[in-house]
């Protein structure tokens, strides 16, 4: 696994062994960053279900200013420490070894401008976490929400004030942008 561009441009990092934890296709974490790219700088990225912290270590590399990881499982908390340190991004990292839901409380009266939500496919609950990120004010004027999930998964127009503006498919994934609606 390697980080596709920016300062860290083809370095490789680690991504947890196994199968619970199903790192972004490097075709498709690229997509996401092509949709992103006039949003990145200097942007707040929480990177929840980190696994190898592979999207937040991505946003870095292209101007993010900083990145908080979220994941419960301890082999990828291990990955993601040690993807951190070898990037050298310490002062821009924050790792919460909690779960999603937990990391949601614990960030209450902070905001962020970039959201990527990946849980493993089978668990995913997405439109709850969507909205208790609008609820508990997570979320800056002009974030974007991307949910990572399997394709034959349906997901509304609408999330609270969230609106879905993009959505791309790639073999059994899809990828769905979500912008607060303006009115």
């Amino acid at each position: 696994m390697r980080i596709i561009a920016g300062k860290f441009r083809s370095r490789v990092i680690e991504a947890p062994r196994g199968t619970d934890t199903r790192p972004t296709l490097d075709q498709v974490r690229e997509s996401v960053f092509s949709i992103l790219m006039n949003d990145i700088v200097d942007a707040s990225f929480l990177d929840l279900y980190a696994g190898s912290g592979a999207n937040g270590l991505e946003a870095l590399s292209r101007g993010a200013k900083r990145a908080v990881f979220v994941d419960k499982d301890r082999q990828a908390q291990r990955v993601i420490q040690k993807n951190i340190e070898s990037l050298d991004v310490m002062d821009q990292a924050t790792l919460l070894r909690v779960s999603a839901k937990q990391a949601l409380d614990i960030l209450v009266g902070q905001s962020f401008d970039l959201v990527y939500l990946d849980p493993p496919y089978k668990k995913q609950e997405n439109v709850w976490i969507i909205k208790q990120l609008v609820e508990k004010e997570l979320l800056n004027s002009n974030s974007i929400i991307m949910i990572e999930a399997d394709r034959a998964d349906r997901y509304p127009e609408k999330i609270e004030d969230q609106k879905l503006w993009k959505k791309k498919e790639y073999g059994r994934s899809q990828l769905l942008f979500y912008r607060k609606e303006i009115i």
